[in-house]
C-alpha cells in the first residue's frame, strides 16, 4: 500500500513516470505523460471525496483490447491474435474491512455488492454489479477469503467500442482482488477465465475467453484455445510503428442493444454443425469431413451455419498466419491476411450487419468508406463481435489525418479513434 499524499506526490513530482513508461509503452518526456498523471491525480481526488479519509491506497490499471485476428474463433476452441490498447480503465481503491465492496464508477450510480451471498442475482444480470460479484465469487471458489474494498474508478475504454470495456473492467475486479485478498498469486490467465465466468454466468453474455485474456495478459498475444482449462499463450513481440501504419478504431454510430441474440447465434449455429459430427465445437471436427458432408449439413442446420462454420475453418488458419507474420516482421503478408479475415467476416460469418434490422448498416457504410479511402492501402475489417459498434483499419501514416477527417466527415466528430499498442495488460500501478 501507499499513502494516498506520497501517490499524488509522486505523480506531481515526475517520480512515477517510469512506471507509467513502462506500462503505457511510451517513452520519457512522451506527451501523453501529463494526461496520465493528470488522470490519476483526478482519481486520486475522486477517491477522497467519496470515501473519506483512507490513508493508504492502491492503483490499478486495466487496458481495452483489439483483435486482431480470430474473429469469432474463441469460442469455437480456435486460435486469436488480440493486443491490450492505451485506453484503459484505471482506478484507486483500498479495502475497507468490511463485506462490502463498493465502487464508485465515475458518472454512474455507486455499485454496493454484499459478499455474504455469492449467488448469481437475476436482477443483477447485465449489470456492473453481476461482474463484481461474479468475479468475487470464482476467486472464492479457487480457495480465497475474499472481503470488502472501496474503489473509484474512471475509464476511457470506449463502451461499445469493440475494445471490450466489460473486460477491462472484469479484469480491474479481478486484479484488485488478487492484490488485496490472494497474495497476488492469480496468474494473468487466472484473472482472465474469472471474468469470462462472471460475464457468462452473472452478466449473462455467452462471451468466449479473448478479450479477457488480452486485457489481462497484455501486449500482442497468440491464445490457442484448444485445451479451454489450460490455453496457450504466447506473446509476440513486434514494434508497429516500424511497419509505418497506424491502428485505428472508428466508432461507426451502430447501437449494440438488444444484439445479445445475434452474438449467441453464432457459437450456436457452429456449434449445431459440430455436433452433427458428434463433436462440441468446430475445432474437434476435421475439415475435410465438413466440406465433404456440406450438402447434409444444410439441409440439418441451415446455410448461414454451413458458411460461418467455413469461416471459422479458414480464420483459424489465418491467425496463426498472422502470428507468423509478425514474427517474422512481415508487415505485408499480415496485412492482406487482415484483409482476407474482413471479407471473410462480411461474407461468411455475417456479423456486419443483423438481420432484425437490414436498413440500418452503419458498419457496412464505414467499411466501404474506409476501403474508399486506403484505395488499396492498408486494411480494414470488422472489430470484435460485429453487428455494430466499430471497424478496424491499419492506415498509412502519410494519410493517416486525411483518413481520419475523411471518415469523421461522414460519422461524426471523435469517430475516428488512433490507438496504440500497450506492453502491459492489468496491473498495479502504485503499491
Amino acid at each position: 500500500m501507499i499513502r494516498l499524499e506520497q501517490a499524488e506526490l509522486s505523480l506531481h513530482t515526475g517520480k512515477a513516470d517510469e512506471r507509467l513508461c513502462e506500462v503505457y509503452g511510451c517513452m520519457a518526456g512522451s506527451p501523453e505523460l501529463p494526461d496520465c498523471r493528470n488522470r490519476l491525480l483526478h482519481v486520486l481526488t475522486g477517491f477522497r471525496t467519496q470515501f473519506g479519509g483512507v490513508e493508504e491506497i492502491e492503483l490499478f490499471s486495466a487496458p481495452g483490447r483489439t483483435e486482431l485476428g480470430g474473429n469469432h474463433t474463441d469460442h469455437q476452441h480456435g486460435n486469436v491474435l488480440a493486443a491490450s490498447v492505451n485506453l484503459d480503465i484505471v482506478a484507486c481503491a483500498a479495502p475497507n474491512d468490511s463485506m462490502i465492496v463498493r465502487i464508485q464508477s465515475e458518472g454512474y450510480p455507486l455499485d454496493e455488492i454484499d459478499l455474504t451471498d455469492l449467488t448469481p442475482h437475476p436482477e443483477e444480470t447485465n449489470k456492473t454489479a453481476a461482474l463484481i460479484r461474479g468475479v468475487a465469487a470464482a476467486a472464492h471458489k479457487l480457495g480465497h477469503e475474499i472481503k470488502g474494498f472501496d474503489a473509484y474508478m474512471t475509464s476511457n475504454v470506449l463502451s461499445g467500442s469493440g475494445l471490450s470495456s466489460s473486460a477491462a473492467y472484469e479484469t480491474m475486479i479481478g486484479v484488485i482482488i488478487n492484490r488485496f485478498f490472494c497474495e497476488s498469486k492469480l496468474t494473468a490467465v487466472d484473472i482472465a477465465k474469472i471474468g469470462q465466468y462472471a460475464e457468462n454466468i452473472y452478466f449473462g453474455k455467452p462471451c468466449g475467453l479473448m478479450d479477457q485474456m488480452a486485457s489481462s495478459v497484455g501486449g500482442i498475444v497468440a491464445i490457442d484455445f484448444a485445451d479451454q482449462d489450460e490455453p496457450s499463450v504466447r506473446k509476440i513481440i513486434y514494434d508497429l510503428h516500424a511497419s509505418e501504419h497506424s491502428l485505428c478504431i472508428v466508432d461507426t454510430g451502430g447501437d449494440h442493444a438488444e444484439l445479445t441474440g445475434d452474438y449467441a447465434a453464432i457459437p450456436r449455429e457452429m456449434s449445431e454443425v459440430a455436433a452433427a459430427f458428434g463433436k462440441t465445437v468446430l475445432r474437434e471436427v476435421d475439415e475435410a469431413e465438413f466440406l465433404k458432408s456440406i450438402p447434409s449439413l444444410r439441409r440439418q442446420c441451415g446455410d448461414r451455419a454451413v458458411l460461418r462454420s467455413m469461416h471459422f475453418f479458414a480464420e483459424n488458419r489465418r491467425a496463426v498466419a498472422e502470428k507468423e507474420a509478425l514474427e517474422k516482421g512481415n508487415f505485408e503478408k499480415f496485412r492482406q491476411l487482415v484483409i482476407a479475415s474482413g471479407r471473410s467476416s462480411a461474407m461468411y460469418l455475417q456479423n456486419v450487419y443483423t438481420g432484425v434490422n437490414p436498413e440500418k448498416q452503419d458498419m457496412s457504410v464505414a467499411l466501404a468508406l474506409a476501403e474508399s479511402i486506403l484505395d488499396g492501402r492498408g486494411a480494414v475489417r470488422v472489430h470484435g463481435g460485429g453487428f455494430a459498434g466499430t471497424i478496424q483499419a491499419f492506415v498509412p501514416n502519410d494519410m493517416l489525418s486525411y483518413f481520419k477527417t475523411t471518415m469523421e466527415s461522414v460519422l461524426g466528430k471523435d469517430a475516428c479513434h488512433i490507438l496504440t499498442i500497450r506492453p502491459a495488460g492489468g496491473v498495479v500501478l502504485l503499491a
